[in-house]
């Protein structure tokens, strides 16, 4: 499996969203508030539970730091996935092994952007569900398209609460994020956007 795949495996909510046509964001009142919610969101703590496309369930927490900052902290320990405003990074301590991207080439650099549209990137899609709202990020980046689902909540940040994203790789390999626990702006250590060098594995 190459790192790609890896990154869309960390990346990702499938079904909560259908192929189906975009709305024109101009037309979606729905956006104003997510420029509301994104604009409101420094910072962001939660556990997510991942599940792959072959049904495999990981567990971790996550702390999130605009601009451009974020860490994926798997529970098992050996799979860490960090973003520190530059580039993000793929570190696997069981094998010894990092892989890095720019992050404005990835699915993630949209929702850690500063900017209030996601630098006028998003786009609504109809939901069957009146009580969730979904965003996707046009062009997101060469390794794949994000998809995000937020359940409305009248004390959350614009009104929004952020549920879980999907994200697709080029080889539309799909992983599936839900996100428990969510605290918004709250005290996040810059130091949690470090990480220890993987020690290589001899043969």
């Amino acid at each position: 499996m190459n790192f790609t795949t890896n990154l869309a495996r960390t990346l990702a909510p499938a079904a909560l969203v259908a192929a189906v046509p975009v709305v024109a964001a101009t037309q979606s009142p729905d956006l104003a508030r997510l420029r509301d919610h994104i604009g409101s969101v420094q910072t962001m703590t939660a556990n997510f539970t991942q599940t792959d496309a072959k049904g495999h369930v990981d567990t971790g927490t996550l702390q999130l730091k605009r601009p451009g900052r974020v860490r994926f902290e798997y529970s098992a320990g050996d799979v860490l996935l960090v973003a520190d405003g530059k580039n993000l990074t793929f570190i696997d301590y069981a094998v010894g092994q990092k892989s890095a991207w720019p992050l404005s080439r990835t699915p993630l650099g949209p929702l850690l952007s500063s900017s209030p549209d996601f630098n006028g990137k998003a786009q609504i899609l109809p939901s069957a569900n009146p009580q969730v709202v979904v965003a996707r990020a046009k062009n997101a980046g060469q390794y794949g398209q994000l998809t995000l689902a937020f359940l409305r909540n009248g004390s959350a940040p614009g009104g929004l609460q952020l549920y879980g994203w999907t994200a697709v790789d080029p080889q539309n390999h799909r992983t599936t994020v839900r996100l428990s626990n969510v605290r918004y702006n709250v005290a996040v250590s810059d130091s949690a956007f470090t990480y220890a060098e993987p020690k290589k594995r001899g043969r």
